[in-house]
């Protein structure tokens, strides 16, 4: 109980301090943690499924965000627009997302005990594909239907896309005006649903069947299961979720930056769901939750704290930097130490 608790207690303390010492109001504080729920809450949602299914951490959560910007800039090229041109990303986004995941889980298959840094690898690698492909590929083999998104070279696209067509498109559906603060329901409650499905899934066949193979591969095998199958669709469905978020994402901000919007989901997405008291051998949607909330009170009000505090406002991104690696290194050393003292 006391290894639950303990992060999430720090990140309390932590988040108390520095909102004391950044002067910032409460009602900006809460509104911020509000908009980072919607924006950041799916994705780490994604992350209790592999966990469940005994497969650790899946930093290739990338790759989902990856297959979401594959479908928002053939959208931007192919000039779709509103509430169309989302579905279409959607679709294309979760389509490749799907076969993405298939062949991450076919390879984790193949390295059992060794999958938290596989899936680092593959983020690498799939990052290193998505850049060659959109920087070099378009312009070349594939040829752009619309020239103002590219470089003026004539190859490769720019840095930076507007995405004004899609912009706040689910947002903006049933918000309502409490006090100082404007609150999304209609994201909130998407949230809220997506933590539902995954509940309820833990809880059909399949979810038992996740649980099975997470407390031990030759058990689960005994029990006439398909363990190979079974991690194989616990890996489709966090990269499908993930493409869900980073889509949620990306509109709420209006802008993606081609080449680096992905970059650091995966960090920030596992320190969150660590932040929330969640392990490497132990997750539920509860963790999740918590952890959004927790992870990102920090993360806004550290870098005005480290300005009133030290005249320096980098100080607090370095801080929130700490944070998210410090907090996966933490849950890395607390898990290690769980195995060592249950042996």
């Amino acid at each position: 109980m006391y290894r639950a608790n303990a992060v999430p207690a720090v990140f309390i303390v932590l988040s108390a301090l520095a909102l004391y010492f950044s002067g910032l109001s409460p009602s900006f504080v809460a509104s911020e943690v509000i908009t980072r729920f919607i924006r950041d809450g799916v994705m780490v949602l994604a992350l209790v499924i592999p966990v469940t299914a005994g497969m650790g951490l899946n930093f290739a959560v990338t790759v989902g965000a990856l297959a979401a910007q594959v479908g928002i800039v053939l959208a931007v090229d192919w000039g779709l627009q509103g509430a169309a041109g989302l579905f279409a990303i959607t679709a294309m986004g979760l389509g490749l997302s799907v076969v993405s995941g298939f062949l991450i889980g076919v390879m984790l298959n193949r390295v059992r005990g060794k999958e938290m840094i596989t899936t680092m690898i593959i983020g690498f690698l799939a990052t290193g594909i998505y850049q060659l492909v959109f920087m070099v590929g378009y312009g070349t083999v594939i040829r752009p239907a619309n020239q103002e998104m590219m470089l003026s070279r004539g190859i490769g696209i720019r840095n930076m896309l507007d995405l004004a067509p899609f912009r706040n498109i689910i947002d903006t559906i049933w918000v309502i005006q409490a006090g100082p603060l404007e609150i999304p329901l209609f994201m909130i409650l998407m949230v809220l649903g997506a933590a539902g499905l995954i509940t309820y899934l833990l809880h059909t066949r399949l979810g038992q069947q996740f649980k099975a193979v997470g407390e031990g591969v030759e058990k689960a095998e005994m029990l006439g299961i398909d363990t190979r199958a079974v991690r194989i669709k616990a890996i489709v469905l966090s990269t499908v979720l993930a493409c869900l978020g980073h889509i949620i994402f990306t509109q709420n901000i209006g802008m993606l930056n081609v080449y680096t919007a992905h970059m650091n989901t995966d960090i920030f997405a596992c320190a969150a769901l660590l932040a929330g008291g969640a392990s490497i051998l132990r997750a539920h949607v509860g963790h999740a939750l918590l952890g959004v909330l927790l992870f990102h009170s920090l993360f806004i009000v550290s870098p005005q704290a480290g300005q009133n505090i030290f005249s320096n406002a980098a100080l607090g991104e370095y801080f929130r930097t700490f944070v998210a690696y410090g907090t996966i290194a933490f849950a890395l050393v607390m898990s290690t130490r769980g195995r060592g003292s249950a042996g």
